[in-house]
């Protein structure tokens, strides 16, 4: 089935599904998809701002496989156009081949070669952030034992991933000539750069906190703008910054302690995106539901791979209340890289594993 599998590869990277500009339309990609279904119910819905997704379900499966279908942007330093698939030796070589429609035509190829039960959620709002797709699949409450979301994993079955919160601040000082002895308040910059001293040292604090493989906090300040010049004191700042927990980690938490580290209170701090980790909930709940995920993958015959760092939609399932792993070919090394590549023989693997499931009818 490799043939096949990278024979609709070719077609859907030659549609151009860049988000941004969240320009993605109900044709083009969803037309093939259609097309290329024969035998599925199909149902394609426009959630607006370029999210559109397509449900399509054949027999009564027990499990959801899921894909997104948008890819980054390309970037300057591709060699080639990047709508045109490229077979080299071991490889093929397109934008979005590893993340991730490698996976996206796979399942094509796999359903056409068995009429087993299957039921897919193909989305296209993945790269913007904003998750109009799944919040609606999760809205009509449908019943599935598990769903397997693909990203790249080395066709790999993933059972825990970090989550992922993004913050903006503000901080107000007052204007003035910096000669003189300041207020520990006066600078807008000052304060941030206080502030940004005590969110380190609390991240070096959690360094051994641990869950399934993963260890501490990731946590990044990403962007610091503000002041003048050098002889003015500052008389506002920003700062973006993120952090990635464990699932054992509360993120309401963890934002009221960042917030508290503000001297004066910050004039400013909201939470920009928020995506949970995989699994949902508590220590406990979390622990449980990745048990349950291992489970499904034992009765699969996948190979379990480790928890990763990177976030991805599974836990807005699990959030949902599935049983959710993450199952894709590829490296995520590549994934957001120019040239970006899938190998044939991650591609083999995970059709190969998507249609042994399929037709033993799950």
């Amino acid at each position: 089935m490799l043939e096949q599998t990278l024979d609709h590869l070719q077609a859907l990277v030659s549609f151009d599904t860049r988000n941004p500009p969240r320009a993605i339309t109900t044709g083009g990609i969803f037309d093939y998809l259609r097309a290329n279904l024969p035998g599925f119910n199909v149902e394609v819905i426009d959630h607006g701002a370029g999210a559109v997704s397509l449900y399509a379900v054949r027999g009564t499966p027990k499990y959801l496989f899921n894909v997104h279908l948008d890819t980054v942007p390309d970037s300057p330093h591709w060699s080639a156009d990047p709508h045109v698939m490229r077979r080299l030796d071991d490889r093929v070589v397109g934008l979005g081949v590893c993340d991730i429609k490698g996976a996206a035509a796979a399942l094509v190829a796999a359903a056409n070669a068995s009429d087993g039960d299957a039921a897919f959620l193909f989305s296209s709002d993945e790269e913007a952030n904003d998750p109009r797709c799944i919040a609606a699949f999760l809205a009509r409450g449908l019943p599935y034992e598990a769903v397997l979301v693909a990203e790249p994993t080395m066709s790999e079955a993933v059972l825990a991933h970090r989550g992922i919160s993004s913050v903006l601040m503000q901080f107000a000082g007052r204007a003035g000539h910096a000669s003189g002895k300041q207020d520990a308040a006066a600078s807008a910059l000052h304060q941030a750069m206080r502030w940004g001293n005590r969110a380190l040292d609390h991240v070096e604090s959690l360094a051994s906190a641990r869950f399934g493989g993963l260890t501490g906090l990731r946590f990044n300040i990403g962007r610091v703008e503000g002041g003048i010049k050098a002889n003015m004191i500052a008389p506002a700042a920003e700062v973006r910054f993120g952090f990635r927990p464990l699932p054992s980690m509360d993120i309401d938490a963890l934002l009221a302690t960042f917030a508290g580290f503000a001297e004066p209170d910050a004039a400013l701090f909201t939470e920009t995106f928020r995506g949970p980790s995989l699994p949902a909930g508590d220590i406990a709940e979390a622990e449980n539901r990745r048990l349950l995920a291992r489970d499904v993958a034992d009765a699969l015959e996948l190979p379990i791979g480790n928890a990763v760092d990177f976030w991805t939609e599974a836990s807005l399932f699990s959030a949902g209340g599935y049983t959710t792993l993450v199952f894709g070919p590829g490296d995520i090394a590549q994934a957001h890289t120019a040239d970006e590549f899938v190998t044939l023989d991650q591609l083999q693997r995970y059709t190969d594993a998507v249609h042994r499931i399929i037709a033993a009818g799950a």
